[in-house]
C-alpha cells in the first residue's frame, strides 16, 4: 500500500487531505501552524515534525501553499522537501505558482533522484470539500499515472498537459479570466445598484442569458447580502492576477482588461480586504 504525505493545511489543503483520509489513504501531514493538523490526526493521519520527515515517510507527497515564495521555502529551506527526497519518491505541488518557480523546483527534485508533478487546482473551498476539483498536471508522466487514484478522490477531472510549466500556465490563464470576470461582475452590480436597479433583479436577468455561469450563480446572492465568507482569499486572487500579467509580459501579450481588473484587487487589498473572499472586490469598487 502506497504511503502519502500532505503538506500545507489551509482552506484547500485541509479539505483535500481530509478526502484522502476518508478514502482510506495512509497519510502523514505537516503544517507550519501545528494546530491545523489536529482535526486530521483525529481522523487517522500521522503528523510529521518537518516537511523533510513527511517526504521521507511517504511514497508520494502533495503540497498546497500560498505563493511562489512559500513553495520555494518549503522545497529549499531547512528541513524542507528536498532534504527528505530520495530516489523515485514523488512530489506533487498543487499550489498556484509561476512557471519559473515550478520548473526550478522540478529540476531540484529530479537532481535528488525524485519525480515531480505540478498539479495546480481549479476550484476553491466548496469543490475542495466536495472532492470536485480539477487538476492541471504537468511533469513526470509516471507520477501522474500513479497519482490518478488520489486525484479521483479529491477532484472530478485531471488533465495531463505535458512538460513542467504548462500546469502553472494553464492555472494562471484560468484565474486571470475568473478574476477579470469577477471585477466586471462587481462593477455591473455596483452600477446597477447606484442607478436604482435591484441587485437580485440583475442576477435573475443574467441567469437567463448567454453569460449565465456557476460563479455568478454562487457568488451573486452572497454579494447581494454583503457576505464575503472566504472560499478563495482576495489576496491570492490579486497574486494570481499579478503572476498572469507577468506571464503576459514574458510572452509579449498585452492584457489590458486583466490589467485594469487587477487594480481593483490592489485597491481592495489597500482597504484591508486581503483575507475576505475575492468577491469582496465589490466593496472596493463601490467605494
Amino acid at each position: 500500500m502506497k504511503r502519502y504525505g500532505f503538506i500545507g493545511l489551509g482552506i484547500m489543503g485541509q479539505a483535500m487531505a481530509g478526502n484522502l483520509l476518508k478514502a482510506g489513504f495512509a497519510l502523514t501531514i505537516w503544517n507550519r501552524t501545528k494546530s491545523k493538523c489536529e482535526p486530521l490526526v483525529k481522523q487517522g493521519a500521522s503528523q510529521g515534525e518537518t516537511p523533510a520527515e513527511v517526504v521521507a515517510n511517504s511514497d508520494i507527497t502533495f503540497a498546497m501553499v500560498s505563493d511562489p515564495a512559500a513553495a520555494k521555502e518549503l522545497s529549499f529551506g531547512k528541513h524542507g522537501v528536498l532534504e527528505g527526497m530520495t530516489q523515485a519518491k514523488g512530489y506533487i505541488d498543487v499550489s498556484t505558482v509561476d512557471p519559473n518557480t515550478t520548473i526550478e523546483i522540478s529540476q531540484a527534485v529530479n537532481e535528488k533522484g525524485g519525480r515531480y508533478l505540478e498539479a495546480p487546482v481549479s476550484g476553491s473551498k466548496k469543490p475542495a470539500e466536495d472532492g470536485t476539483l480539477v487538476f492541471l498536471c504537468a511533469g513526470d508522466h509516471s507520477l501522474y499515472e500513479e497519482a490518478v487514484p488520489a486525484f479521483e478522490f479529491m477532484g472530478k477531472k485531471s488533465f495531463y498537459l505535458g512538460e513542467t510549466g504548462f500546469g502553472a500556465r494553464m492555472k494562471l490563464v484560468i484565474n486571470m479570466i475568473m478574476g477579470t470576470m469577477m471585477a466586471g461582475f462587481a462593477e455591473g452590480l455596483s452600477l446597477g445598484e447606484k442607478s436604482g436597479l435591484k441587485m437580485n433583479d440583475i442576477l435573475d436577468v443574467l441567469d437567463q442569458g448567454a453569460i449565465a455561469n456557476a460563479m455568478f450563480r454562487l457568488k451573486g446572492p452572497m454579494m447581494v447580502e454583503n457576505s464575503f465568507s472566504t472560499a478563495f482569499p482576495l489576496k491570492h486572487m490579486q497574486k494570481d492576477m499579478r503572476l498572469a500579467l507577468h506571464m503576459g509580459d514574458e510572452n509579449g501579450q498585452a492584457l489590458y482588461t486583466a490589467g485594469a481588473a487587477s487594480f481593483s484587487y490592489i485597491k481592495a487589498r489597500s482597504k484591508g480586504y486581503d483575507n475576505e473572499d475575492f468577491s469582496a472586490v465589490l466593496k472596493a469598487i463601490r467605494e
